[in-house]
C-alpha cells in the first residue's frame, strides 16, 4: 500500500478551483480585450448607476490601487463600455455610466459565470451549495475583501 500523503488542505483546494474558475472566465473575456478586473468595475458601476463613485472608492472595492483603477477605467471608456458624464479629479466622484456595450460585456461576463455554477451545480448537491456559500462569503468578509463583482 502507498502512502498517498496528508489529505489536501482546503484552503489549497479552494484556491485552485478558484484559480481554474477565473482562468476559464478570463478566456471567455479575453476575446473581448477585458479582463475579470474590467469586469469587476462595469458590475460596480451598473449597480452604483447614477450615483457617482470616486476612482478611490472602485479601487477600494476591487483591492487595486487608484492609479491601476483609473488606467482599468480608460480601458473601458477606449472600448465603448463606459462614458464619463462629468470630469474627475483627485477626490472628486466621477460620473460614469456603463454604456449598451459595457451591458453587453457584464451578460457575457454573468453568462461564463453561470457556466461555472452549473459546473459546481453537476457536483455539489444543491444542500451542500446552500451550506457552503455563507461560510466562503463570511471567509472572504475575514480576509479583507468585498469584492462581489
Amino acid at each position: 500500500m502507498t502512502n498517498a500523503g496528508p489529505p489536501p488542505s482546503a484552503a489549497f483546494l479552494v484556491m485552485a478551483v478558484g484559480r481554474r474558475m477565473r482562468e476559464r472566465v478570463e478566456r471567455t473575456l479575453k476575446s473581448e480585450g477585458i479582463t475579470m478586473r474590467h469586469l469587476s468595475a462595469l458590475g460596480h458601476l451598473s449597480r452604483d448607476a447614477g450615483m457617482g463613485i470616486s476612482y478611490s472608492e472602485l479601487a477600494r472595492r476591487a483591492s487595486v490601487t487608484p492609479q491601476s483603477m483609473q488606467a482599468t477605467l480608460a480601458k473601458l471608456e477606449e472600448c465603448g463600455a463606459v462614458s464619463r458624464t462629468t470630469d474627475s479629479g483627485r477626490g472628486r466622484t466621477a460620473r460614469l455610466v456603463v454604456t449598451d456595450e459595457g451591458m453587453r460585456l457584464l451578460g457575457l461576463g454573468r453568462d461564463a459565470i453561470g457556466e461555472l455554477d452549473e459546473v459546481l451545480g453537476r457536483h455539489l448537491d444543491a444542500d451542500t451549495l446552500e451550506k457552503l456559500m455563507p461560510g466562503l462569503l463570511r471567509t472572504m468578509h475575514a480576509l479583507g475583501g468585498d469584492e462581489r463583482g
